[in-house]
């Protein structure tokens, strides 16, 4: 790396390119802040553990116009099956994306790096940060090379081992779940008729994904041989186990990469120190099951990005930062919840007790709001943030992605408004002549379906709505609404 070019300055510095470190520099760079990426490996590796994204990131990605491209390079797969006889039906999410997308994480990166790139983001390789201080106006951050960088706000998103995270001192409380998980990419004689197959069976589990080119990605864990991270992994050690948990082998061949790891469940108490804050593995890790690391660490991005460049423009409400924390944090909770239950279940020794976690969650599955439930926690469908109290039931939801009226616009559903990176005001044409004053922050559109006039935040959640339909009312709620959430109006 050459010296030179790490800045002396820049608004906001992001430790750490992975999915969420990429994610939060395309939005940051689409709104205008100087960001940059100090990241401290060399050649990106195409060899990553994650291969699944969820509907919820799907939709996030929509919303950045990323979606589309990324589907062309993956499997989609409506159904989980699970312990033999508990299905997950994805296929019911109500979303453009009703399906978990099987594709390599290189892909996803790849994308966001373009993206955060062209937009104007600056990305750094082989940079380590080896600490930071931080004052009342902006942190400072050292490097390994010597140098420092000075920025308004930074952002760790360095992974497991976060250095961001060593230098404010913070705890990472958990412990290990489990040890000695077996991936491999290989090739298959006898591809499963079922296109993601999953199954335990006491003393060990495995699960077959495809990656939509040929290539399979083979998770397995083996009761009876724990070996650390750094043991030498056979692909007979692979196979043997795949086919002791589902029964055969499909004929697998031509491993091109093969790795062991070990699961943790933890979890940072504080999302925010300052001007310091952090985001996907840095702030959690959990369990594979469910397959929602990479994706919780999307959409932590993707709601702290766009407050972020609130408070670098200078417009963020009082309290705005916090929010990050009070909305995410509770999130990530749930997730090492949900996915530490389910390989609890996997890992079920008895033969009784795995008989009856098979009845008794086959049975709940065919329950319809247990199902509704089930598939919205894992595609994070269901995800909503606390309201405060008296708010329109709408408040804290995911909005849907509604069909938007005909005015001879370049955009036809909210999700393509969304790829401003501004606040969308949904309502009749009355409530987007009220908006007027902040036209740089908020896109005003009216629904081809009567519904609500909702404000929805760049995140794709609904910040504000009410049932009032028209007239000076309505046009006092909504420039309320907006002074609370977007800041004064431009000229105030």
């Amino acid at each position: 790396m050459d010296t030179d070019l790490v800045p002396a300055e820049t608004e906001v510095a992001i430790v750490g390119a992975g999915p969420a470190g990429l994610t939060l520099a395309g939005d940051l760079a689409a709104a205008g802040v100087r960001t940059t990426v100090l990241e401290r490996r060399g050649e990106e590796s195409n060899l990553t553990r994650a291969f699944g994204v969820h509907a919820r990131t799907l939709e996030l990605l929509d919303a950045r116009g990323l979606a589309d491209e990324l589907i062309t390079t993956g499997a989609p797969i409506r159904r989980l099956r699970l312990f033999d006889r508990v299905d997950v039906d994805l296929g019911i999410v109500p979303s453009r994306f009703p399906y978990l997308l099987i594709t390599p994480q290189y892909h996803v990166e790849t994308l966001l790096r373009r993206r955060a790139e062209g937009l104007g983001a600056t990305l750094l390789r082989e940079v380590q940060v080896t600490g930071l201080s931080q004052d009342a106006t902006g942190v400072e951050l050292r490097t390994a090379s010597g140098q420092t960088v000075r920025a308004s706000y930074a952002v760790g998103t360095d992974g497991a081992n976060s250095r961001v995270r060593q230098a404010l001192g913070l705890p990472f409380p958990g412990a290990p779940i489990i040890t000695s998980i077996m991936l491999a990419d290989v090739r298959l004689a006898e591809p499963p008729a079922d296109v993601l197959s999953v199954n335990a069976v006491g003393d060990c589990f495995a699960f077959v994904a495809p990656f939509g080119d040929g290539w399979y990605r083979i998770f397995a864990w083996d009761r009876r041989n724990p070996q650390p991270d750094h043991a030498p992994l056979s692909f007979e050690e692979v196979r043997d186990v795949t086919k002791r948990a589902l029964g055969v082998d499909f004929g697998m061949h031509d491993p091109r990469w093969m790795s062991r790891f070990h699961s943790d469940e933890r979890q940072v108490p504080n999302y925010r120190v300052g001007r310091v804050f952090l985001a996907g593995d840095a702030a959690h890790v959990h369990s594979p099951a469910g397959g929602q690391g990479m994706n919780t660490g999307i959409q932590d991005a993707a709601n702290l990005g766009w407050k972020l460049a609130a408070a670098v423009r200078g417009w963020a409400p009082a309290g705005l930062l916090d929010s990050y924390h009070a909305e995410r944090h509770r999130v990530g909770r749930a997730v090492l919840r949900s996915s530490g239950a389910l390989i609890r279940l996997a890992m079920i020794q008895s033969r009784i007790e795995r008989a009856a976690r098979n009845s008794i969650g086959g049975t709940a599955m065919r329950i319809g709001p247990i199902a509704r439930k089930a598939a919205g926690a894992l595609s994070s469908i269901g995800v909503a943030y606390p309201a405060p109290h008296g708010s329109h039931p709408l408040t804290g939801t995911r909005a849907a992605d509604v069909l938007l009226a005909g005015d001879g616009r370049p955009v036809d559903r909210l999700y393509q408004a969304l790829r401003g990176g501004t606040f969308v005001l949904l309502g009749p044409p009355g409530a987007g002549q009220a908006a007027a004053g902040w036209a740089r922050r908020v896109y005003a559109a009216t629904p081809a379906a009567e519904a609500p006039t909702t404000l929805v935040r760049p995140d794709g959640y609904v910040a504000w709505a009410t049932d009032v339909t028209r007239g000076p009312a309505l046009d006092d709620a909504v420039r309320e609404a907006l002074t609370v959430h977007c800041g004064a109006p431009a000229g105030a």
